[in-house]
């Protein structure tokens, strides 16, 4: 008789360390052209770029620092907040 484990969440994505799977390898890509943009052009722009990027696609509890930046921009900025004296 054969028994199969299935994972708790089935419809959680797929995270690698601190972040999602797909931002992973985004972030990879961008590292790899960091690099040679630093080594052959001697700039330093595009690996500030990507470490912006890792930084706000850290991914904790599905959540990310970029969302919790969006919902405090709504809350506080961009939506009305709605007050009652009595």
């Amino acid at each position: 008789m054969t028994s199969y484990l299935y994972p708790q969440n089935l419809k959680a994505t797929a995270n690698l360390w601190l972040w999602g799977l797909r931002d992973f390898s985004i972030l990879c890509i961008a590292a790899l052209l960091s690099v040679v943009a630093l080594v052959q052009l001697h700039i330093f722009f595009p690996a500030a770029i990507t470490l912006g990027y890792g930084f706000l696609t850290i991914r904790m509890d599905e959540t990310t620092v970029l969302d919790f930046i969006r919902y405090a921009v709504r809350y506080f900025i961009s939506t009305q907040q709605y007050y009652e004296w009595r």
